[in-house]
């Protein structure tokens, strides 16, 4: 006999011995490979499951921020919009301010300058007024003493350029 007639003892041995570990197999060994792979697979879609919670949850939490950002930010534009409004207000003030202040010293300036003219002008006119008398008595050869007459021609003479400059002003 060969390989492809085999002896009936020999394969009913080979049945029972098959029969034997099949059994063994589908009793002990395939309820916990089922077992094992049902774990797993719990495990796949509990770690699926646990993904897909903590994805929903990072989408809530990123939403949160984004909304939070966006409230910071037009809370940020406000702040600068207020900020710009209140610059350019005092801005305003402080030319207003400079602006008086320039107006009072200019006026005050011109007071000064008035005064230190007149000043200037009566000084002047007491030196022209000596000078004239002077040079008047170094002309005639002799003093002039009557004051009084030499202030009234003097006057008479400032007023009348006075009201030269006046008219050609």
């Amino acid at each position: 006999m060969g390989p492809l007639e085999p002896k009936v003892n020999e394969l009913i041995i080979a049945v029972i011995c098959f029969a034997a570990v099949f059994f063994a197999f589908a009793k002990f060994l395939v309820p916990r490979i089922t077992k094992a792979l049902e774990a797993r697979q719990d495990a796949i879609e509990g770690t699926i499951e646990r993904a897909e919670a903590v994805h929903v949850e990072a989408r809530r939490v990123h939403a949160e921020y984004q909304d939070e950002l966006s409230e910071a930010r037009h809370e940020a534009a406000r702040i600068r919009q207020a900020s710009a409004g209140e610059g350019s207000l005092l801005i305003q003030e402080v030319r207003a301010e400079g602006q008086r202040q320039r107006d009072e010293l200019v006026a005050s300036a011109r007071a000064q300058l008035e005064a230190d003219r007149i000043v200037a002008e009566a000084a002047l006119r007491e030196d022209v007024l000596r000078l004239a008398t002077d040079l008047a008595g170094r002309i005639l050869g002799e003093p002039i003493t009557d004051e009084r007459r030499a202030r009234e021609i003097a006057e008479a003479f400032f007023a009348e350029v006075d009201t030269d400059s006046a008219a050609n002003a």
